[in-house]
């Protein structure tokens, strides 16, 4: 998805996870589709060098995922939100539900 582009369903961004990953994610879904197929750098990589608060929220979550809790602790403060202290694919649907539709 551009930066303009509508985001995808939830259900149509979970059914994408059987597939080529679509061209119109946004960076910090992108991210979250290459996470979830083991891909951490390519999912880090997408978010990197963004500083929107979806980008930086899911910086973190990469970050806390990969356990460098400082760094991850570091985006939290970013995004703005306070640190997720429930399971790593809880916290990965959560930020998928956020960004999608």
């Amino acid at each position: 998805m551009t930066e303009n582009a509508e985001p995808p369903s939830l259900e149509d961004f979970l059914l994408s996870l059987t597939r080529e990953r679509p061209s119109r994610f946004s960076p910090p879904l992108s991210a979250l589709w290459f996470d979830a197929k083991n891909d951490w750098q390519a999912a880090h990589h997408c978010v990197d060098v963004r500083s929107d608060v979806a980008s930086m929220r899911t910086h973190a979550y990469l970050h806390r995922k990969e356990g460098d809790l400082i760094n991850a602790a570091y985006w939290y403060r970013r995004a703005g939100v306070h640190p997720y202290q429930g399971a790593l694919a809880d916290e990965w649907l959560e930020i998928v539900k956020m960004l999608c539709n």
